[in-house]
C-alpha cells in the first residue's frame, strides 16, 4: 500500500480537503533529504496562510510514516496530506526523488484542475536593531532573496501579498510588539522581547549579525572598606553594575562579551534595592553577622563581589542534624534542629543562623537542605518544629532514634527507652488485694490496657504489658481497683469478685465470702428469713425466697435490686423487712396503695404519709415513712440528715437518669439497707441499671464512664461475653422472677395485635404528617439533636394513626377506623361477660373514646391525672355491678393498680418501649385473676405503629443482656430512628 492510499485513508475528511488544497497552492517546499537504514527521509516545509505560520513535516519512504510540527494532535494533520500529495505529484510528473525548491509547484491530485502558475520564492522575517540617543530601537523585515523589504502588517490574517515563512517566535514577537515596530520598547518588555529573539535567526544591530540571549544580567553586589570616615574600621555593601557588560544599550538591554541581554533586577524587594543603592554600612561588631549569614543570604539572590581584604575568611564547616529531645509528663518533646560546629558554634532557627560561639561558620544551604529531607524522610520531623509523642509512639520514636546517626540532645528521649516486661504479683488476704506490676502503677496500666494501649510507664521507661495475663484477669482487676480503698480493702459488695480473682489465681478466698456464699449460688443456701411478728399475710414460696435474699443483704449489708414482674409482691416481700425508721419513695399514683397494703399485711407499723403542702416530717424514729419522688428532689436536705434502716425506691425507674435532680436526690439518702423496686430495670439504656445499682450499692459498677466505656459501649455493638461478665457482676444483687416462672397458678396471658386500615382521608392525613416529620426529624438530626429529641418529633405521626382529631388543623370527625375497630372487639367481649381496661397514653385520645361509647350505649369509667378519688373509681369498676370498661391514661394508671376483676386489656397507641406497655397489661394479669387474660395491640396498616412493634423487640433485647441471655443490646439508632418513617 502506497504512502498516499495509507494517508487518504487515515485522515479525517476535513485534514484531507485541506490538505488537497495546500497542496494546489503550492504551499510545499523541500527542505533537506537523508537516507538511513530504512529508507529515505524527507524533511518538507508547509506554509500555512491561513494560520500564518510554517509547519516542517518529515516523510520516512522506508517504512511509511510521517509526523509534523502542528500542535494538530492528529495522527495525519492537513500539512502531512499536502506533503504527501505533492510528493506524490512531483514524483509523477518529473521521475524525480525531491520536491522542487522556490517555485516550483506539483501537479495536483488525478481529475483536479491544472496546477497553479509558479511563486516566488517564499519570505522569511527578520529583525533589525539600531543604536540611538533614545535607547535601541526594534525594528523588523520582510526578507526575500537576502533583500529586506518592508513589513508593515500583522502576521497573522495576511490575506494578500506573497507568501511569509514564519515561526512560532515571529508569531509571538508579532503579538507581543503589535504597532510598535520602529520604536523604542519599554524596560519592562525588554525581557520577554529578547527571549522571543533568541529563537530567530536573522537579529542585526546597525547592520551586524548579533547573538541574542534571554539570560537576565543582574547587578552585583560590592562588599568593600566603608568610605565614611565616621566608619573608620567598618564596611559597606552596595550594588554595582556586572563587570562582565561591555555596552548599555539602554532600555533594559546591554551587550556582555557580544550577546545581547536583557537586565534584570535580581531577587531583590524595592526595599532592598534602595538601601543597596545608597549602601548599608556594617560596623567592626557586625562582622560575624556579615560573613556567615548576609552575604550568603545576599548570594542567594545576586552575585557578590567582595573587594576588601580585611574581612575574616568564614569557617567552612558541615552542619549537623541535632535532636532535641524533652520529657513532660508523659509525653515526649522532639525537636530537630541544624547546628554548624562540633561543639556548636551556630544553629539554625527560622531560617536564620544563630550565633552561640565565637567562630562564624559560612552557610551551606544545599547541606542544609539535604538534612532537612533526611528528617523529612526518616522521622518525619520538619526541622525546627517540634512533635509531641506519648506513650507507646514515642517509645516506638526512641527506638527510631536509638538507629538514626543525628545527634540525640537532652534526656527527654531516656525516659521513653523501652524496659523489661511485667510480671504481675497479685496477693489475696483477707479483703486486701495488694498488687505489683514490676514498679507500674496499678490503675494506670489497668487504664492503659482498657484503653487498647500496649505499653505502660515504669520507672526505667516503658514496659510492654502483660496483655496475656490481663485478657485472663484484667476485667475483674479493673472492677476490684475501682472498689478498693486507698488501703486495698474492698467492700463487701466487692468480695465476690475478688473470690473469683482468687479462684483464677488458684490462691485461697477471702474467708469474708464464707456467710455470703449462697448469693453466688443461685440463692439456694439462703438461710430462712425472719418474718415480722405482726405480718398478716401468707406468704407463696417464691415470696419467701425474696424475704430470705432481703434479709441476707439486710444483714451482710448491701443493698439490691428487687425485679420480679409485675403482679408477684414485691411490696408484700419488701414489707416483710422493713423496721423503722424506714423511708419508702413512690409515684403519688401509688402511695395511698402503699398505706393500704402496709396497714393491711404490717399492722405493727406506724405509718407515716410525708406529702401535701402542710407535710411535717416530725420524728421519724419509730415511723414508716411514705413520700413520693416529687417531695425527695425537693426535701433531701432534711431527708438525708436521718440514717434511716431502709431506703426503698419503689418504681425506681424513676431515676434511671443519673443526671436527674431526683436521682441525685436518691443518692444522698443514707440507709443501712438500700433497695429498689422495679418491674423494668431496663428500659431504653444500660445507664439506667447503673444508676439503680449506684443507689443501691455505691461502687459496685464504678463511675458512670468506666461503665459506658466496659460495658454499655461493648454491649451495644455485640461485643461476645460482655454482656455475661455484667450479669455475673450484678448476679448477688438483683433479683427477677418471672410470673411463668413462680407463679405457675396464673391463668395464661395471650398477647393479640389487632390491625385497622386507615379510610381514605385518614391516610392522605397520615401521609403529609409523615413527609413534614421526615423532613423535620432529618434536618433536626443534622444539626445534631439527640435520638430522644428526635422521638418527641414521631409524636403527630403516631397520633394521626389513632386519630385525625389528634393532628391540629384538621377537620374533627366523630370517630376513626381504630376507634370503630376498639368498640367492635368491646361490644364483642362485653356480650361475653368479660371486663376491658383501655389505655392510651394520650388523655385527648381517650376523650375521643367517651362519645363513642356513650353512643353505643356501653357504661365505663375513667382514670387519669386529673381524677381525684382514685380509688373509689378503682372499686367501683372492681365491684361486680360496676361498668364493663375502664379508660386508663397510662401515665395515671400503668402501675401500681389492681384490677384483675377485668381480663380483656386495650392498648390503643403501642409505645417503642415494651416494658410500659407490660406495666399496663400487669394490671389485670397478677396474682388474684382467675380468668385467661386477653391484651390486645391495636395498630393502623402500613404506619409507623407496624415498625414500633419490631422495634420493641430490641427493647426487650436490651433488658436481656443485662438480665437474661443476650449479648447484644442499645437504644434506638438514628437509622432505626429514620427507618420507622419509611
Amino acid at each position: 500500500m502506497s504512502m498516499l492510499v495509507q494517508v487518504r485513508d487515515t485522515a479525517s475528511e476535513a485534514a484531507w480537503v485541506r490538505g488537497v488544497r495546500l497542496a494546489r497552492q503550492g504551499a510545499v517546499h523541500g527542505l533537506s533529504s537523508t537516507h538511513d537504514p530504512d529508507g529515505e527521509v524527507l524533511l518538507l516545509q508547509v506554509n500555512d496562510p491561513d494560520g500564518g505560520s510554517a509547519h516542517e513535516v518529515t516523510l520516512h519512504t522506508g517504512d511509511t510514516d510521517w509526523g509534523c510540527t502542528c500542535p494538530d494532535g492528529h495522527d495525519v494533520c492537513a500539512h502531512v496530506v499536502a506533503a504527501v500529495i505533492a510528493l506524490t505529484e512531483v514524483r509523477k510528473r518529473q521521475g524525480g526523488r525531491a520536491l522542487p525548491k522556490g517555485g516550483d509547484r506539483p501537479a495536483p491530485p488525478p481529475g483536479g484542475p491544472p496546477p497553479p502558475p509558479p511563486t516566488a520564492a517564499p519570505r522569511t522575517v527578520g529583525y533589525r536593531l539600531k543604536r540611538s540617543e533614545r535607547g535601541l530601537i526594534v525594528d523588523r523585515a520582510q526578507v526575500h532573496l537576502d533583500e529586506d523589504e518592508p513589513l508593515v502588517l500583522p502576521l497573522v490574517g495576511r490575506k494578500t501579498g506573497p507568501t511569509l515563512v514564519t515561526t512560532e517566535a515571529d508569531l509571538a514577537l508579532d503579538e507581543l510588539f503589535r504597532n510598535r515596530w520602529g520604536s523604542v520598547p519599554p524596560a519592562e518588555l525588554m525581557p520577554r522581547l529578547l527571549l522571543h529573539l533568541a529563537q530567530c535567526k536573522d537579529v542585526t544591530l546597525d547592520g551586524k549579525k548579533l547573538p541574542v540571549s534571554a539570560d537576565l544580567v543582574l547587578p552585583h553586589g560590592l562588599v568593600d572598606d566603608d568610605p565614611d570616615p565616621r566608619n573608620p574600621q567598618g564596611f559597606r555593601v552596595r550594588l554595582v553594575r556586572d563587570p562582565g557588560i561591555t555596552e548599555a544599550l539602554g532600555g533594559g538591554a546591554v551587550l556582555v562579551k557580544g550577546t545581547l541581554r536583557p537586565v534584570g533586577k535580581g531577587d531583590l524587594t524595592v526595599a532592598q534595592r534602595q538601601a543597596l543603592t545608597k549602601g548599608i554600612p556594617y560596623n567592626v561588631d557586625d562582622v560575624q553577622a556579615l560573613v556567615a549569614e548576609h552575604i550568603p543570604h545576599l548570594r542567594q539572590r545576586i552575585p557578590v563581589l567582595i573587594r576588601t581584604t580585611r574581612l575574616p575568611d568564614g569557617l567552612e564547616s558541615k552542619p549537623r542534624l541535632r535532636l532535641e529531645t524533652e520529657a513532660r509528663g508523659e509525653t515526649l518533646i522532639v525537636k530537630p534542629v541544624i547546628i554548624y560546629g562540633d561543639p556548636p558554634t551556630a544553629r539554625i532557627e527560622r531560617e536564620e543562623l544563630e550565633i552561640i560561639g565565637n567562630i562564624v561558620p559560612i552557610r551551606n544551604p544545599a547541606a542544609e537542605r539535604r538534612l532537612r529531607q533526611e528528617s523529612s524522610d526518616h522521622l518525619g520531623l520538619p526541622v525546627g518544629l517540634e512533635r509531641t509523642l506519648s506513650g507507646e509512639a514515642a517509645v516506638r520514636f526512641v527506638d527510631q532514634l536509638v538507629e538514626f546517626p543525628g545527634d540525640l540532645h537532652g534526656d527527654g528521649w531516656r525516659r521513653f527507652r523501652r524496659a523489661a516486661a511485667l510480671t504481675p504479683q497479685v496477693h489475696i488476704d483477707g479483703d486486701r488485694l495488694d498488687l505489683d506490676f514490676g514498679g507500674a502503677d496499678p490503675q494506670r496500666l489497668v487504664d492503659a490496657w482498657l484503653a487498647g494501649e500496649r505499653m505502660v510507664r515504669v520507672a526505667e521507661g516503658w514496659a510492654p504489658l502483660p496483655t496475656g495475663w490481663l485478657e485472663q484477669h484484667g476485667h475483674l482487676v479493673a472492677d476490684l481497683l475501682a472498689a478498693r480503698d486507698a488501703q486495698g480493702r474492698v467492700p463487701r459488695h466487692a468480695l465476690f469478685d475478688l473470690a473469683r480473682l482468687a479462684k483464677d489465681l488458684d490462691q485461697p478466698p477471702p474467708p469474708q465470702l464464707d456467710g455470703l456464699r449462697a448469693l453466688v449460688d443461685g440463692f439456694s443456701g439462703l438461710p430462712r428469713g425472719a418474718l415480722p411478728a405482726d405480718l398478716r399475710a401468707e406468704l407463696r414460696a417464691y415470696q419467701q425466697t425474696g424475704v430470705d435474699w432481703l434479709r441476707f443483704l439486710q444483714i451482710a449489708g448491701m443493698g439490691g435490686i428487687l425485679a420480679d414482674d409485675m403482679g408477684l409482691g414485691k411490696t408484700l416481700q419488701t414489707l416483710c423487712v422493713i423496721d423503722p425508721p424506714a423511708l419508702v419513695v413512690c409515684p403519688t399514683s401509688v402511695l395511698h396503695n402503699w398505706e393500704a397494703e402496709a396497714r393491711k399485711f404490717r399492722p405493727g407499723l406506724k405509718v407515716h404519709v410525708y406529702h401535701g403542702p402542710t407535710r411535717v416530717l416530725g420524728d421519724p424514729t419509730g415511723s414508716v415513712v411514705l413520700t413520693t419522688y416529687g417531695i425527695l428532689r425537693g426535701d433531701i436536705d432534711a431527708l438525708s440528715k436521718i440514717r434511716w434502716k431502709v431506703a426503698v425506691l419503689d418504681e425506681a425507674q424513676a431515676i434511671k437518669n443519673p443526671d436527674s435532680q431526683v436521682a441525685r436526690a436518691a443518692y444522698k439518702l443514707e440507709a443501712d439497707l438500700r433497695l429498689t423496686l422495679t418491674g423494668t430495670p431496663v428500659e431504653n439504656r444500660l445507664e439506667e441499671l447503673w444508676s439503680q445499682l449506684h443507689f443501691a450499692n455505691r461502687g459496685l459498677l464504678g463511675g458512670r464512664r468506666d461503665f459506658r466505656e466496659r460495658y454499655e459501649k461493648p454491649i451495644s455493638l455485640g461485643e461476645p461475653g460482655v454482656a455475661a461478665r455484667l450479669r455475673e457482676r450484678i448476679a448477688p444483687f438483683v433479683l427477677r422472677r418471672m410470673k411463668e416462672q413462680v407463679a405457675p397458678e396464673l391463668p395464661p396471658r395471650t398477647d393479640m395485635t389487632l390491625y385497622c386500615t386507615l379510610s381514605t382521608k385518614e391516610r392522605a392525613v397520615y401521609d403529609a404528617v409523615r413527609a413534614a416529620t421526615r423532613e423535620q426529624i432529618a434536618r433536626e438530626l443534622g444539626k445534631g439533636a439527640s435520638v430522644l429529641a428526635a422521638l418527641e418529633a414521631l409524636l403527630r405521626l403516631r397520633q394521626a394513626a389513632c386519630h385525625v382529631g389528634l393532628v391540629p388543623g384538621t377537620d374533627e370527625p366523630p370517630t376513626s377506623s381504630k376507634l370503630e375497630l376498639l368498640l367492635e372487639t368491646l361490644e364483642e367481649v362485653i356480650a361475653e361477660g368479660h371486663k376491658a381496661l383501655v389505655f392510651s397514653q394520650w388523655t385527648s385520645l381517650l376523650d375521643r373514646v367517651e362519645p363513642v361509647l356513650k353512643g353505643a350505649k356501653v357504661p365505663f369509667v375513667r382514670l387519669d391525672g386529673s381524677t381525684r378519688d382514685r380509688a373509689e373509681v378503682v372499686d367501683r369498676f372492681q365491684s361486680a355491678e360496676g361498668p364493663p370498661v375502664f379508660l386508663i391514661s397510662l401515665r395515671a394508671g400503668g402501675t401500681g393498680l389492681n384490677l384483675t376483676n377485668a381480663d380483656h386489656v386495650f392498648l390503643l397507641d403501642p409505645w417503642w418501649n415494651p416494658a410500659v406497655e407490660d406495666q399496663a397489661a400487669d394490671r389485670a394479669h397478677r396474682l388474684g385473676q382467675d380468668k385467661p387474660v386477653m391484651v390486645y395491640r391495636l395498630v393502623s396498616e402500613d404506619t409507623v405503629e407496624e415498625r414500633i412493634l419490631s422495634l420493641q423487640e430490641r427493647k426487650r433485647a436490651l433488658a436481656d443482656a443485662a438480665l437474661g441471655e443476650a449479648d447484644r443490646a442499645g437504644s434506638i439508632t438514628r437509622d432505626e430512628l429514620l427507618a420507622l418513617l419509611d
